[in-house]
């Protein structure tokens, strides 16, 4: 995990900067799918409130390549500015976790637990205020699934920096809870 790409978003008047990240998101992890990659990580070294205009990709320097050579963007390729493969520098931060994080309580799960009368009619409501109650409130993504056509949230949780780098692998989504991404 050498070497990175910056992918910067350029939005515009007709593609608003959440819904064009949501959509580079979307393609990059049907790249990952299509490369059946779990050594390619990514961060947001951009990431404040919201994750930002900057989706780093990191790993070395032949799956990378391999990586652009799936020509992955397509027509978004246009709204953003992709950078050259490049080393990671010397001097870095740290290094950081940056991983999915999973809600409990759904309204798909609360569906679910209906259609199987699993919950009983008067605790629906009480499901309902606990589920808002809990709600997330980490940056997320919007991600459409490619087989069903559904929206869903990709909550992002981001550790406190690490001194030393963690090896192990990536999600589909470029996200693991035990292997690290530098931090520069």
């Amino acid at each position: 995990m050498d070497y990175y790409i910056d992918i910067t978003i350029k939005p515009d008047a007709e593609m608003r900067e959440n819904v064009l990240l949501n959509k580079v998101y979307t393609k990059f992890h049907k790249a990952l799918y299509d490369l059946q990659a779990n050594d390619i990580g990514v961060s947001f070294p951009q990431k404040k409130v919201r994750l930002g205009k900057v989706l780093r990709i990191h790993s070395s320097l032949s799956r990378l390549t391999e990586l652009q050579a799936l020509k992955w963007l397509g027509g978004l390729s246009d709204y953003c500015e992709v950078s050259e493969i490049l080393l990671i520098p010397q001097l870095i931060s740290g290094y950081m976790f940056v991983s999915r994080v999973r809600d409990n309580m759904s309204v798909g799960k609360l569906r679910r637990l209906k259609k199987r009368n699993s919950i009983p009619v008067g605790e629906v409501k009480r499901y309902k205020a606990k589920m808002f109650a809990s709600s997330l409130d980490s940056p997320y993504l919007e991600l459409e699934s490619t087989s069903n056509q559904h929206i869903y949230r990709l909550y992002i949780a981001f550790s406190e920096l690490q001194p030393t780098q963690s090896l192990g692998e990536f999600s589909k989504f470029g996200l693991s809870k035990v292997a690290t991404v530098a931090i520069f």
